[in-house]
Formats: structure tokens, sequence, C-alpha cells
């Protein structure tokens, strides 16, 4: 059947692009705001970004339950976006560490409410043999955000040197533009699984079908023993823990280079815009070819990046080949793990299942960029850098032979 993009996951995508335009403008000042403006070590950064990758963990499961048992994905979505939105008001006022620490969880907090919803919201809509292509499509009008919020803190930090608080002012009108248009436009669509039953229901309540029923709507940790989907988590977990955050990436090239930070935030621009660039051919290809080695590819990605980033050469074209080739891992594996979740995962389940491949991968990556901070100050920042690459390598090889036992469970694969 011909590809046709779903009108919900076009809205999806704006909101996502809005959102996004909010928050990353945030991100691409923070290790500069942390370690320059705030005068903090790296390794304060590197617990603030820990809390960055990982405090929507605490919530990403429960949300997904949730989204899961009331069937309406968008309410819980919504409760996700508003509160990062409310946390971004604190950004107006933050002027420490143990500040900046808990907006950053709130803001977190929110994304981890909202993810597994709305990607729930994006699966029912699509077409299933188009799967991670409409996933590749609403990644790609989430990153044109991502891209757009560095530019716009670039702009900022160029006609307003230590701009910081009118970056936080834009990010939070953005982030109200993104609540709006969700709670206004998007609809309010019932998840399959639980919509079949409760149709059902309405018309023959058997006790059969209460039961069915009860089972959905009852949370177990057994939830998470789905065929192939332990191994998924085994798998994510393990490169997860391996990934450091972007952040420490840049701050090497910075250090490195030493380069006017002025243009530090174009860094997160240029990654953006490749993952914008190949965010749909690669989730064609990965609907085409098959997932897995799609997202293995992605980590070999990483693994370049990181050795790249610590060679002993600089200059503008080992930079831009970093940019390459993060933004490539990013395209690579960020859609097509949640296309993975949830074809592993029964529909009654699906939000719950892609918020657990969600949170092993958050958790893993706050406990990366914690350590990797550590790390840093220990030995130095090239040096921690071929420790992350090597044993990035030693993980890409346990999961080449870990994952292909997941592939029998896809059905299209």
């Amino acid at each position: 059947m011909p590809f046709r993009l779903s009108p919900v996951i076009l809205w999806l995508g704006v909101v996502s692009m809005v959102t996004d335009v909010s928050s990353e403008s945030v991100t691409a000042i923070l290790p500069l705001y942390v370690t320059g403006f705030l005068g903090l070590s790296t390794i304060a950064f590197g617990f603030i970004d820990g809390i960055n990758q990982g405090a929507s963990a605490i919530v990403r499961i429960a949300a997904g339950w949730a989204a899961d048992r009331s069937g309406h994905p968008k309410r819980i979505a919504l409760a996700g976006y508003g509160l990062s939105m409310l946390a971004r008001i604190g950004f107006l006022f933050a002027g420490g560490f143990w500040a900046v620490a808990a907006i950053v969880t709130g803001d977190r907090i929110g994304k981890g409410i909202r993810t597994a919803p709305r990607d729930a919201l994006i699966t029912v809509s699509a077409q299933p043999e188009h799967l991670a292509r409409s996933f590749g499509v609403h990644r790609m009008l989430d990153n044109i955000g991502a891209a757009a919020g560095p530019m716009i803190a670039f702009l900022v930090l160029l006609m307003i040197p230590n701009g910081f608080s009118t970056v936080f002012v834009v990010s939070l009108a953005f982030a109200v533009i993104g609540v709006a248009v969700l709670g206004l436009v998007v609809p309010d669509l019932r998840a399959d699984g639980l919509q079949g039953i409760e149709a059902k229901s309405d018309t023959e309540q058997t006790a059969g079908s209460r039961t069915q029923r009860q089972r959905l709507f009852a949370f177990s940790w057994s939830h998470l023993r789905e065929p192939g989907l332990g191994k998924l988590l085994v798998s994510a977990g393990l490169l997860g823990l391996l990934t450091i955050g972007d952040g420490f990436v840049y701050l090497v090239l910075q250090n490195r280079d030493s380069f006017a930070v002025q243009w530090f935030p174009l860094l997160f621009v240029g990654t953006n815009v490749v993952f914008l660039a190949f965010a749909v051919p690669l989730g064609r290809l990965a609907d085409r070819v098959g997932k897995v080695p799609v997202f293995v590819g992605g980590h070999i990605a990483l693994l370049a990046c990181y050795f790249l980033a610590a060679a002993p050469f600089g200059g503008l074209l080992s930079t831009l080949g970093c940019l390459v080739l993060l933004g490539g891992f990013y395209a690579a594996t960020d859609g097509v793990l949640a296309a993975l979740a949830s074809q592993l995962t029964p529909p009654g389940k699906l939000a719950t299942g892609i918020a657990s491949a969600q949170t092993v991968v958050a958790l893993s990556r706050m406990t990366a960029s914690a350590g990797f901070g550590v790390l840093w100050y220990a030995v130095g920042a090239s040096t921690a850098m071929v420790v992350a690459g090597a044993m990035l390598a030693s993980a890409v090889v346990a999961v080449i032979f870990i994952l292909p036992g997941a592939r029998p469970k896809l059905g299209s694969e």
C-alpha cells in the first residue's frame, strides 16, 4: 500500500517541532552556561547532563501504563508537555547548581510523561507496513525544531553576549505554543488494543471480555518479558551505558579547537540538520532491510564519532565529520528503537512496551553522562573519549550477537 501520512502524525510532529525549539535552545547553551557562566566543574555538568538524559526514566513506564489503562494517550502526553512548559519558567530565576538541577529534573520528567503516549498515538495512526517511515517523518519534523532551537540561541548570543536570560524567555514562548497546538488541534484518539475491547463491551459485555479488559488494565512487570522485548532492553541498556551526552562531545571539540563560545550552539544545529536529513531515508531503509542492522549501524557511527573527536588533529573538517556521524547515529536509532519496541509489544501494552525501551535508554545514558564527567576530570578529555570508544566497540560486538535473537518475533522482518 502506498505511504500516506496521517494528519495526526503531522500535527504531533508540529507539536514536537516547536517543543524542541524550546528545549534545544536551552540544551545548546547549557554546557557553556554551567561550566562557563556559572563556573562549575565537568563533574557538576556531568551530573546535570545525567539528569537531562535520564530523569525522564522515573515516570516513563508509569506514563505508558497510564496511557494504556486510560485508552487516551493524548491526555497523558498533554500533562507531560504542560509540566515541561511550567519548568521553563524556573530558568528565568535560576542561578546555581541546585536550582538548575531541579529545573532540568522537572523538564525531563515532563518529557518522560509525554514521550511514550505520543509514540503510541503515532503507532495507532500509522500504516503498519510503513511504521518506521512514519516515525522517521515525525522525527524529521521534531528535528526541524531541534535544529532551529540552537540556531535561535546562537543568534541571541551573537547579538547579546551572555544573553542566556533572553534564550530562556524565547524557550518558554515556544513551549506555550506547543502545549496549545496539542491541546486544541490533535484529536484525542484511543489506543487500538483497548478500543476494540471497549467497543465490544458496549454491545456484548461478556464475562470473557471483562476478564480480558481487566488483564490489560492491570500492570505487571511480566509485561516487560514479552518475547524478544527483553533482548532489546538488554541491548539498548548496554549501548546506552556507553553513550555519553552530546554536550560532552561538543565540549571536547571546543576544548581541542578553542573556537569562540558564540559558535558553540551551532554544533547542536549541525547534528540536528544531519538527523533531519537522514531520519526518513534511514526509516525507509529500516522498513526494507530490517530495523536491527540499521540500529546497530547507528551505534557504529557513534563509535566513529568518539574516535574522531579524540583524534590529535582538529579543524573544521574533523568537527563537521563528528557532527555528521552523531546526527547519523540519532537518525538510525531514535525512531527505529521505538518501532522495534512497538513490534515486540502486544497492542494493548503498546505505550508500556515503548516506554520500557525508552526508560532503559534514559537510565543508562544518565549513568553514562555522570560517569564520563568524573572520567574527564580524572584523565582528561581525549583519553576519556578513547576509553568510552573502546568500551562502546565491545558493546556493539556483544549486541550483534544478542539482538538477532529477537528478529524471528518481528512479524515484518
